[in-house]
């Protein structure tokens, strides 16, 4: 049985009302992807029948959605910086938070060549989004998942960004002894039994949770940054809105130490800096 576009459109937004924020968007997005099409021609074939094989792979998505799938998985996508990135369940969905360390990294380090690390790149988002805006710097980004390094690896390349570096492995372990003159990372921050997990089901638990209340991975990656910087390098990190005094506690003898709020007003980054003679003081 065929439907037209835009009954299939409402009737998905019906359906997805009490499972979404953003219903109609929801719809819309999810009814794009499997008619290969953009918003422009659903406004303008509104009134077109769908045969019924669409119309069954579409109820599909959006049965998938309103059991509570993120629809960036669904669709294979999500928007992040300027670009299009694919995802898939094997990473983190890039959250407009994390360009909060992009937008803080970017205003304090100029065009100039540099070195960057990105730990724990998950979808490639922020090592991409820096590339990008820094074609100068050379940038390497590491996961301890290989199928979130092809992940970044093939964004990369469709991005035209293939000139990035990655490695595989745990934290510093994936570049030995190497230093840098940026760290950045979005690690795992999120305790166990934190009661935000619960819609968080369908992403990686490695990507999310991190043990002594969500802040083990980034006093980890902390206490070995300033073997890995060199002279005047900095760290940022994100974190929880919640963590900001905790981590700026971490970064006891580090210079320069200051947290930025993302657009809710929740401390969200915090950056430091070892000193140009490359050292961390410590009391």
């Amino acid at each position: 049985m065929t439907s037209t576009v835009d009954a299939l459109r409402r009737g998905a937004r019906d359906r997805l009302a009490a499972h979404s924020d953003s219903p109609d968007l929801d719809a819309r997005l999810l009814l794009e992807h499997v008619l290969g099409v953009n918003h422009s021609w659903l406004v303008i074939h509104a009134e077109d029948d769908v045969d019924d094989a669409v119309c069954q792979q579409f109820a599909a998505l959006v049965a998938r959605r309103a059991a509570g799938e993120p629809l960036a998985y669904l669709v294979g996508s999500v928007g992040f910086w300027t670009f299009e990135l694919d995802v898939s369940p094997a990473v983190l969905i890039p959250r407009p938070d994390t360009e909060t360390l992009v937008e803080a990294v970017l205003e304090a380090h100029g065009p100039e060549p540099r070195r960057l690390l990105d730990l724990g790149t998950g979808s490639g988002a922020i090592a991409l989004a820096l590339a990008e805006e820094r074609p100068a710097w050379r940038v390497t980004a590491t996961d301890a998942s290989s199928q979130a390094l092809d992940c970044a690896r093939a964004n990369a390349a469709r991005l035209g960004l293939a000139r990035l570096e990655f490695a595989l492995g745990p934290w510093f372990e994936a570049v030995g002894d190497r230093c840098f003159d940026i760290i950045v990372s979005n690690p795992p921050y999120i305790a166990a039994g934190d009661s935000h997990l619960a819609a968080l089901t369908h992403e990686p638990s490695t990507a999310l949770v991190a043990a002594r209340q969500g802040l083990a991975d980034l006093e980890q990656i902390i206490a070995g940054a300033g073997r890995h910087l060199s002279a005047g390098g900095a760290v940022y990190l994100e974190h929880g809105a919640d963590q900001g005094a905790a981590v700026r506690a971490m970064f006891a003898g580090w210079q320069h130490v200051e947290t930025r709020r993302d657009l809710a007003g929740n401390e969200r980054v915090t950056r430091a800096f070892v000193d140009t003679h490359g050292g961390v003081h410590r009391s």
